[in-house]
């Protein structure tokens, strides 16, 4: 069934949202190198200016989806693209690298509430099940497009001459698609009803705030400032305050009030499995993309454009697997799962193998990135439907936005510990072999994580069925 013209204008909107954030991580990721130059930044910085915009958005998601209720989908929805082009500038404008991060961090929180809006309009604008199958499926493949767009932008960008920093068009390129966003959802969205019976749970979003990056940033940092007393203290008491904010969150849902996690969740075995499978995923996912840009331009000396178009190889074998895969899962369940998996443990054993020098044998590295894209392509949507497969309606919203905000801070997690093992490992004199050796340990415990990641998917129940609470994690960042 064909959407409607007035419809197709409305996902278009929509959509700005979730293109955005995700652009917002990939285009980054590769440009990296060119941004720690521009700004002056240490290895620290950089590990920063990534973890810190998915730590925003990992810690105010679930909030973010509240406050719609609270105030308004359209109103919270205009008022994070607003903030998100905001912040945006910063970025583009930072003198420092403490800047640059600070405003970082201040873009993945304005993620967090543009983007859960996103999702919620789709379901309440498109009433047919036909049409809102259709327009999630547009709506994810935006999100696949926009990961694709970033990496090739992320390459070309620092290499142009338009302005003497040409970095900073890495984040100044989402000033006219945000303020033209905005302006058109301002215009075109309908208001959406309030609920009058929701609740923000203030307290539990500033304690999980608090805590996280209390655990995140000792990581990060203490690795440069070798580990002084300050940061492990930190980290024990992130700890705690960890495990405190479960316990209030469970005396909250005990007690009829409304806790930001519905612990119910954890009752369905394929949801529990699920979830720590993806957690081992995506500590390896972003710190991929880390090592390899790292070796390939600072290490191999290509410039930026080249392991753009590198990663966009990669890009494609993704989108052209995620297309198919969540079909294969319903036939043939968890196998399709563990066969992604040995496809990038294999094609992690090659990039080793081929990434040993600078003399990069094209023949061979572009087949291995194109095959890597393939198994993140199997194994990331199907991991996401077999996760939710089982989770009744009414939890559906629950539960992707606790998956989502889990793959956010595992992301977040995997720069800090993975990434800083890299650039440890790398040391002081960075010749070509440091980087090679360093490549090589941090990708061999990439493979182990995939591995116990299959190991998890073994005991997954063998039949499965993609469920459509599926469709609510369409697009989140991560890919």
């Amino acid at each position: 069934m064909r959407l409607k013209l007035t419809d197709k204008l409305m996902l278009m909107i929509l959509s700005a949202g979730i293109f955005l954030s995700v652009i917002d991580i990939f285009i980054v990721n590769v440009a990296i190198p060119s941004i720690k130059k521009g700004v002056h930044g240490t290895d620290t910085h950089m590990q920063l200016v990534i973890a810190l915009y998915l730590l925003g958005y990992a810690v105010f998601l679930l909030a973010g989806g509240k406050l719609g209720d609270v105030y308004g989908k359209k109103n919270v929805y205009v008022t994070g693209m607003i903030l998100f082009t905001i912040a945006s500038g910063c970025c583009g404008f930072a003198q420092t690298a403490w800047q640059l991060n600070v405003a970082r961090l201040f873009q993945g929180i304005s993620a967090a509430f543009m983007v859960p809006q996103g999702i919620a309009y789709i379901q309440v604008l498109f009433n047919d099940p036909k049409q809102r199958t259709r327009a999630f499926g547009i709506y994810g493949s935006i999100a696949g497009t926009a990961s694709v767009i970033g990496q090739l932008l992320g390459g070309i960008l620092p290499d142009m001459t338009l302005i003497d920093e040409s970095w900073r068009l890495v984040f100044l390129i989402n000033l006219p698609i945000g303020f033209i966003s905005a302006a058109l959802a301002i215009k075109f969205l309908p208001q959406h009803k309030v609920i009058q019976s929701a609740r923000f749970d203030f307290s539990g979003s500033m304690l999980l705030t608090i805590a996280l990056t209390g655990l995140v940033l000792p990581i990060i940092l203490g690795r440069e400032l070798n580990w002084p007393l300050w940061s492990l203290i930190l980290l024990a008491f992130s700890v705690i305050l960890l495990f405190v904010f479960v316990y209030i969150q469970k005396r909250k849902q005990t007690t009829g009030r409304h806790p930001l996690i519905n612990f119910e969740l954890f009752a369905f075995k394929d949801f529990r499995i699920g979830l720590y499978a993806s957690v081992c995923y995506f500590l390896v996912q972003d710190t991929y993309f880390l090592i390899n840009t790292v070796l390939m331009q600072t290490g191999f000396g290509l410039s930026s454009s080249m392991t753009g178009m590198f990663f966009v190889v990669q890009g494609l074998g993704y989108m052209s697997a995620s297309l198919t895969s969540v079909r294969f899962v319903a036939l043939h369940g968890k196998n399709v799962l563990l066969t992604g998996i040995i496809i990038m443990v294999v094609s992690l054993a090659f990039h080793i193998l081929i990434l040993r020098t600078a003399q990069i044998n094209l023949f061979v590295l572009i087949p291995t990135l194109f095959l890597y894209g393939v198994g993140c392509g199997t194994v990331l949507p199907s991991l996401l439907s077999v996760s939710l497969k089982n989770i009744p309606p009414e939890f559906a919203g629950a539960a992707s936005g606790t998956y989502a905000t889990c793959q956010q801070i595992a992301i977040a997690l995997g720069i800090g510990i993975l990434g800083g093992l890299f650039y440890d490992l790398l040391g002081s004199q960075h010749t070509i072999g440091d980087f090679s050796s360093a490549y090589r340990i941090t990708s061999l415990i990439n493979m182990m994580l995939l591995l116990v990641v299959g190991v998890l998917v073994l005991f997954l129940p063998k039949t499965q069925q993609t469920c459509l609470c599926a469709q609510h994690s369409f697009g989140l960042p991560g890919k």
